[in-house]
């Protein structure tokens, strides 16, 4: 994962992102990199600097998501373990980053359940049994984002 922040470095982006952040995080992950902007499109709006607090029914924030591909901030602990980043503020300051991230996390999920869209749903909804509707609500709006970026790609 050292090599994903040299690589963010040399790409010199800040705060914003383009598609070499994209095709790079693809490549490594093996994900098509259309796929990941959609899912981007989908989690933040393409806005590298997006927060979203979740919470429960009864308003108590559980968890806080940052970025581009809204990195959860459970996987926080683990990155910076690992020497990925070393605050949360990274999340929000390095877009490639955050993209390298996400693509990573949804590898991880798409080697746990297999490449499908019910897996690529808990990219964003979890594992848990319950969450299947939620899972297949994910994905077909993934889906349709990745068909309008199909269309409008050169």
């Amino acid at each position: 994962m050292k090599k994903i922040m040299l690589f963010s470095l040399l790409l010199g982006l800040s705060g914003s992102v383009n598609a070499l952040c994209f095709q790079a995080a693809g490549l490594r992950y093996q994900v098509d990199p259309l796929l990941l902007k959609a899912m981007a499109v989908q989690e933040s709006g393409l806005d590298p600097r997006a927060v979203n607090i979740n919470r429960n029914k009864a308003g108590k924030a559980l968890s806080t998501d940052y970025g581009l591909m809204q990195i959860n901030s459970r996987h926080i602990p683990t990155l910076v373990s690992m020497g990925v980043i070393k605050s949360k503020k990274e999340l929000l300051s390095n877009a490639c980053l955050n993209v390298q991230i996400g693509a990573w996390i949804l590898a991880k999920h798409l080697q746990r359940c297999g490449v499908n869209w019910p897996c690529l749903g808990s990219y964003n909804a979890g594992f848990a049994r319950h969450n299947h509707p939620r899972r297949m609500q994910y994905a077909r709006r993934v889906y349709q984002h990745y068909q309008q970026l199909r269309v409008q790609a050169p």
